[in-house]
């Protein structure tokens, strides 16, 4: 369970195959692992070892896809982290992972020297791959090509040695680092490749970014599989079934405003994707009018997968949409699930509480914090802070997040139910519910929308069209708050707070 140990063996036994493409580069696992050990030897050159953090301040590309698998060669530890981060959000998360080596652009510089003297980190420690001449800052590429691209050094890497430290998040408070071993990315590499009918002739296409988490749920498959990975520098949804038509993409993944926008395209029909044997759902639920639409263009490939970072998950499998098409899907094999209230009491089929879960790629804990480590694994269970329920064949159904509850006149109003009668607006592209102050009802609810192109709508008229189709009193609107777009994190998941944030200011 040495995660440095897969690329090595393609390089051996499927040495011409396409390993991956980024933009016009095409390597094969030959070439790859070359370029990787010699990334690896530079690397301990410098005199990172087994354990030491690296992190990569980096967007989609070549090298930031070579760095995971270096680091893995050398037993040492990969940090990810987000282009959004600045100020104390950045200087946080680098402080909070004991960052040895720090590789990012020139672009990032001038974010990093403000915080520069807050950082334990010297000059030489950081590390630009899109420079050979900068006057504080050294050049990864100028280390790269004084190595050789023999086999780096052998580090004894053993199962339970963590591979690599995702930040869930960390603009504000405290960083929470969560902790994957080589044997959990093996499991993400075995299991999840057997959930989505893979082969080593698969053909993977990631077009998000590649630092947060749910991109492993495709990444790690299709490299234990000796598969072909296509990299995009960033979401683009022409270009997503562009590249689909012409490489014979056969697995995707996008998070759900990617969904929207690639339904968007024309072209996203036919012959044009006719290799598809995936298109997978993850990073926050997907409205049931995607779901139906893309079940009507490419019958029998769309799965969901409700997941958390700090390891448990449902996989909505293709065979189950008919069955199940409000569901996220079940726990899939090895994986256990429970529905709790606030005492921790299990809820039989029907009532909403927590959802709580176990399985082989729970998380080893968060980084240097055992108190919310404690909070998050109560007796081997994670406590997952969303709220659900499931029915009499043990499927899941999302209801919330806890936190985005909202109580009005005393009863509790999940948003996502009003999500659903909002975008089913003809001219609404996006949505999303939050509750306000008021003084009356306690909260009450507002809807942030992006509209699709060219529209015209206007914000009383789509209040009141809302308002005549929910079923309850409490689940009307008292506005509704047009955007041009929504704030995202580097994963492209929305972020409701800042939402909810925007429009507070607007009204004052």
């Amino acid at each position: 369970m040495n995660i440095g140990n897969i690329l090595p063996c393609h390089a051996r036994f499927r040495s011409d195959h396409t390993a991956l493409i980024c933009g016009d580069q095409r390597f094969t696992y030959r070439e790859l692992n070359r370029s990787v050990d010699q990334i690896a030897n530079a690397i301990h050159a410098s005199g990172i070892r087994k354990g030491d953090k690296i992190a990569m301040l980096l967007p989609n590309c070549r090298e930031l896809w070579e760095l995971y698998w270096a680091i893995a060669k050398l037993g040492a530890v990969s940090v990810p982290l987000s282009l959004l981060l600045r100020g104390n959000g950045l200087r946080n998360q680098l402080n909070n992972a004991d960052t040895a080596l720090l590789v990012t652009t020139e672009s990032v510089v001038a974010h990093l020297d403000p915080i520069f003297d807050a950082l334990r980190l010297r000059h030489n420690d950081i590390w630009l791959i899109d420079t050979e001449d900068h006057h504080c800052y050294d050049s990864f590429y100028r280390h790269k090509h004084r190595t050789s691209n023999e086999d780096p050094p052998e580090a004894d890497i053993r199962p339970d040695d963590l591979y690599n430290i995702i930040y869930s998040s960390g603009t504000t408070g405290d960083p929470k680092g969560i902790m994957h071993t080589h044997r959990i990315r093996a499991a993400y590499m075995t299991l999840f490749s057997s959930y989505y009918r893979m082969t080593p002739e698969c053909v993977v296409l990631h077009s998000g970014s590649i630092v947060f988490n749910g991109s492993f749920l495709t990444t790690m498959p299709v490299m234990f599989l000796g598969g072909t990975f296509i990299l995009h520098e960033n979401f683009d949804a022409e270009k997503v079934v562009r590249t689909i038509k012409e490489e014979g993409v056969t697995h995707t993944m996008l998070v759900p405003s990617q969904i929207a926008a690639v339904l968007e395209q024309a072209d996203f029909n036919g012959e044009n994707i006719a290799s598809l044997e995936m298109i997978l759902s993850v990073g926050a639920p997907l409205h049931q009018k995607h779901k139906e639409e893309i079940n009507r263009r490419i019958p029998g490939t769309f799965y969901e997968l409700y997941g958390l970072t700090e390891g448990f998950v449902t996989v909505l499998d293709k065979t189950d949409f008919h069955k199940k098409p409000g569901s996220v899907g079940c726990p899939p094999p090895f994986f256990d699930m429970r529905i709790v209230d606030d005492e921790g009491r299990d809820l039989p089929p029907g009532e909403v509480g927590e959802i709580v879960g176990r399985g082989p790629i729970l998380m080893a804990g968060y980084y240097k914090d055992p108190m919310r480590t404690r909070d998050a694994v109560r007796d081997g269970w994670l406590y997952s802070g969303d709220l659900g329920y499931v029915d009499e064949d043990g499927y899941l159904f999302l209801v919330d997040r806890k936190k985005d509850m909202v109580i009005s006149g005393g009863v509790n109003v999940y948003p996502k139910d009003v999500e659903e009668v909002v975008i089913e607006h003809p001219e609404v592209r996006e949505v999303a519910v939050f509750g306000v102050p008021d003084e009356f009802w306690g909260e009450a609810l507002v809807a942030a929308v992006v509209l699709k192109p060219a529209s015209g709508a206007r914000s009383d008229a789509l209040k009141s069209w809302v308002n005549e189709r929910v079923d309850a009193r409490f689940h009307k609107l008292r506005a509704v708050h047009i955007m041009v777009d929504f704030p995202r994190n580097v994963a492209g998941k929305t972020l409701k707070r800042e939402i909810k944030r925007h429009y507070l200011e607007s009204e004052h």
